[in-house]
């Protein structure tokens, strides 16, 4: 058996030996670890689900069944499925990107050179060349020499410039397009690179020129766009470009999905629980520098859910870390507003002097000192809230200052904790020379009113999607039965003997058509592998079921009591379904006064009802 993996020009067929091998060495676990905060629950391991937006863990990883499961969205599969869905790639990709986590030796020759999806992969191919071509402009030509003179006094050492794969875009506009064609690269692909503009004659140009080249990477590490600076030549006239200029969205680069530096933070964040977030790339470039390894940006664009979901996935806690110009606190107040209320992230926030930026910071004071502002002023969010806030109000006038108050209280419902709460309203009552039982009391009033603005939300009328967790308990006594026999036949070949000397059949097609599978694998496997079976299975439904079956808490031994009890279901069910379809027939036969056959039904179903009773 072989699985095959179609990039267009080529086809690799990776041996069903070859991913059974990768399987059986690879850990759940340790793989997806790498994408989930995981923490052990019992035998199994929860976090927060990669594939949909929830606040409380409903993601289950098994390591002895080398399965995961989400109870919220029923996504579930074994490592591969996971890899398949998280970096969407196709099965044999998956297996390969297993292996290369898990630095599993594979022959060479089941590699390609395009690891990504066929529609993907011509323009992260394009990307990954004009990367290379504007970083050796940059390093490697004259007319790269004033670009990078000017990244050198702004303190990026040429390792940093060779780390990041800083470039640059010359003048001309047709350099790009001209190499691609030297590289024998598709044509077809230049349009929607998002690295051209086409001209009316539906010519092409270069749409960088004349700018400081940033990559900006997926989390995989493959460039999928860039972000140019302008850069004035010695005695040139100013001009009127934009000091950025950002790739546009392309199949590949959705800006609302992308953090730059994930790819080479990631390990940072996880090592650390926590994630830096700044406002631009030459931040983190120059964190990074000093020390600061985890930290990330936007794409100049407020947070996303997507971009919150990632950061979720990898940390506890994120640190603020914008300018320290006004704009830069305004951004980190809407910032904490927004994670507050949809994100279980634990938020501080990095307030740095004299209204500089990270970068500015760096260069004026060293890393050395950035890193120890990293590490000792860090502020919570209402301690940077209550600052932020007075430089809004005129709190020598005694009406603003009692509304600062007011939003003060307000901030403070959003403190969970009762310590940090008493110490802040000390703080307040000090600092404003109130009594502090006023505060106490005008805080409950607050908290009264809160409640009375959110109760009514219960009773919009607002369906929710059920969860799996939900529906699984809905399900009826004969489908508890099915599965629960469905799961001991994995566990106790017996209990697979005994059904089929009975001549078991599941009275649900879908639990039949599991079980002769399951039959069928048993057959020519001699143990029972749940990764390597949910690979055997070929549709969708079937792995769905069995992942909630493997998923379910179940206990792990059976009984030769249990095996009757479930076995009597069973066949009072078949008896049931007989009935109900006689009964069914009879109604017709009664329609078209068919008196003959109404006799005969009649009398099978009294004959189907006395076995249903007598089932033992």
């Amino acid at each position: 058996m072989y699985f095959e993996l179609d990039g267009g020009d080529f086809l690799a067929k990776i041996p069903s030996t070859v991913v059974d091998s990768i399987r059986e060495q690879a850990n759940i676990v340790e793989i997806i670890g790498q994408y989930v905060q995981l923490k052990k629950a019992g035998k199994n391991y929860l976090g927060l689900c990669p594939f949909h937006n929830e606040k409380t863990p409903s993601f289950s990883v098994a390591e002895d069944k080398q399965i995961f499961h989400c109870f919220g969205c029923g996504k579930g599969g074994n490592v591969f499925r996971f890899i398949e869905e998280i970096d969407h790639l196709s099965f044999a990709e998956a297996v390969l990107k297993v292996a290369d986590l898990e630095q599993i030796p594979i022959d060479q020759a089941l590699r390609v050179s395009q690891p990504d999806t066929v529609e993907s992969s011509p323009l992260l191919v394009l990307h990954d060349k004009a990367m290379q071509f504007y970083h050796h402009i940059l390093v490697n030509t004259e007319v790269g020499q004033q670009p990078l003179d000017y990244l050198h006094q702004r303190g990026l050492t040429d390792e940093l410039i060779q780390e990041f794969q800083i470039g640059f875009a010359p003048p001309q506009r047709t350099f790009l397009e001209r190499i691609f064609r030297n590289e024998s690269l598709a044509p077809d692909a230049f349009p929607n690179s998002g690295l051209f503009v086409e001209k009316d004659d539906h010519s092409l140009i270069d749409r960088f020129y004349q700018r400081i080249m940033f990559p900006i990477r997926n989390p995989q590490g493959k460039t999928i766009a860039f972000s140019g600076r302008w850069f004035e030549f010695e005695n040139e006239e100013s001009s009127d470009q934009p000091k950025y200029l950002n790739s546009p969205e392309t199949s590949i680069f959705n800006k609302r999905d992308v953090l730059f530096n994930l790819d080479k933070a990631k390990a940072t964040i996880r090592k650390e629980n926590t994630v830096v977030l700044f406002e631009g790339f030459m931040d983190v470039i120059a964190a990074w520098q000093a020390g600061v390894t985890n930290g990330v940006a936007s794409m100049g664009t407020s947070l996303t859910e997507q971009q919150i979901r990632q950061m979720e996935q990898l940390a506890a806690q994120l640190v603020f870390c914008y300018d320290g110009d006004q704009a830069g606190q305004n951004a980190s107040m809407r910032g904490i507003q927004l994670l507050r209320e949809h994100s279980r992230l634990k938020l501080t926030t990095l307030l740095l002097p004299e209204k500089l930026d990270p970068d500015e910071y760096i260069r004026k004071y060293g890393g050395d000192s950035f890193v120890q502002a990293m590490k000792h002023q860090q502020l919570t969010p209402f301690l940077f809230t209550m600052d932020y806030l007075a430089t809004q109000f005129h709190l020598e006038n005694e009406q603003e200052k009692l509304t600062y108050l007011e939003q003060l209280l307000k901030e403070l419902t959003y403190v969970d904790s009762i310590l940090e709460q008493d110490g802040y309203l000390t703080k307040i009552a000090n600092q404003f020379d109130i009594q502090r039982a006023t505060l106490v009391q005008q805080l409950q009033v607050v908290k009264r009113e809160s409640r009375k603005k959110m109760a009514p939300q219960s009773h919009t009328g607002a369906q929710s999607v059920p969860s799996q967790r939900s529906i699984q308990q809905r399900k009826t006594q004969l489908q508890k039965a099915e599965e629960l026999l469905l799961f001991r036949m994995t566990n106790d070949s017996l209990y697979r003997t005994k059904f089929k000397q009975q001549d078991g059949v599941f009275p649900e097609d879908h639990y039949q058509e599991l079980f002769v599978l399951l039959d069928t694998y048993l057959d020519v496997n001699e143990t029972f592998d749940f990764a390597k079976f949910l690979d055997f299975l070929q549709k969708d439904s079937l792995k769905t079921l069995m992942i909630a079956i493997g998923s379910a808490n179940l206990s792990e031994e059976g009984s030769e009591q249990e095996f009757h009890d479930l076995m009597r279901q069973l066949k009072m069910a078949a008896y049931q379904q007989q009935i109900n379809q006689k009964q069914q027939e009879l109604r017709h036969a009664s329609n078209v006064s068919d008196a003959q056959l109404q006799v005969t039904l009649a009398m099978e179903i009294i004959d189907l009802t006395r076995r249903l009773k007598n089932v033992d």
